[in-house]
């Protein structure tokens, strides 16, 4: 019992130690966030000051911003209709899921950086910039950040789903297409995504189910009623996909078809 209680002793002295410490690093860090600049460019946030936002706001504003940062990119960028089409290929050819799905949406996101950056060095430069010198508001710096978005979606976007919206949302129809509320043009751009999208899709599986009924009609004709058609037919369309460089063929059209300006 004697041998125990120094090492309870010990114990609870390195405890209150820690605590101390931890007491003293949380006051330190407190004082210094509120010495350093807010991470936004432009924007103080010193407690109390009028038109200035707290720091447990600016946390909300960050967090909320990298919530709808991933569905920004996969809605309103070409990735959404790179990661369908490729998904349609990888089912068109019967491998499950092999391309997995971490590669097709590495190999989408890659591809959809390369096509956008054109518009992210205009909104660089007509918004980000602009901004961080001081001339433009936070409300002018995002109608200068939606803009080349909006130009870069009409561009893919049809006069049906821009009509749709337009319904739905009881807005009235602007003289021209530069009037257009951002609202309007990103649903609608996702709509002809997913049109396009699944209008390749569809295209996609034509020769490979030629494939699948052939060998599905020769299988039956000999007797082989045991043997599925698609172990059999899964290597020779692998196969037709290689050797007619389907890789190539597929991502240099999806690539054509963005910066070439065809939707």
């Amino acid at each position: 019992m004697t041998a125990v209680l120094p090492r309870i002793v010990h114990t609870r002295s390195v405890t209150a130690i820690l605590r101390a410490a931890a007491v003293a690093l949380l006051c330190n860090a407190c004082a210094f966030a509120q010495a350093i600049p807010s991470p936004i460019p432009g924007v103080r946030f010193t407690p109390g000051a009028q038109g200035e936002v707290n720091i447990p706001l600016q946390i909300v504003v960050l967090l909320t911003a990298l919530v709808l940062l991933p569905a920004m990119v996969m809605c309103l960028t070409p990735f959404l209709r790179l990661v369908v089409v490729f998904h349609f290929l990888r089912q068109a050819l019967g491998t499950q899921t092999t391309p997995s799905n971490q590669v097709l949406i590495g190999m989408s996101l890659f591809l959809t950086l390369l096509i956008m950056r054109p518009v992210g060095q205009e909104i660089f430069e007509k918004a980000y910039q602009p901004y961080q010198r001081g001339e433009l508001s936070l409300a002018q710096a995002g109608d200068a950040l939606s803009q080349p978005l909006k130009t870069f979606h009409l561009k893919y976007t049809r006069e049906k789903d821009i009509q749709l919206f337009l319904e739905m949302s009881g807005a009235s129809s602007p003289r021209n297409a530069a009037e257009l509320p951002f609202l309007v043009t990103a649903p609608a751009y996702v709509l002809s995504e997913l049109q396009t999208s699944f209008q390749i899709g569809a295209v996609l599986f034509l020769p490979f189910l030629v494939i699948d009924l052939l060998v599905a009609s020769i299988t039956l004709s000999i007797g082989m009623v045991q043997l599925p058609p698609v172990m059999v037919s899964a290597p020779f369309k692998i196969l037709l996909f290689v050797l007619a460089d389907g890789w190539n063929l597929m991502v240099g059209s999806l690539m054509k078809s963005f910066l070439g300006g065809v939707g």
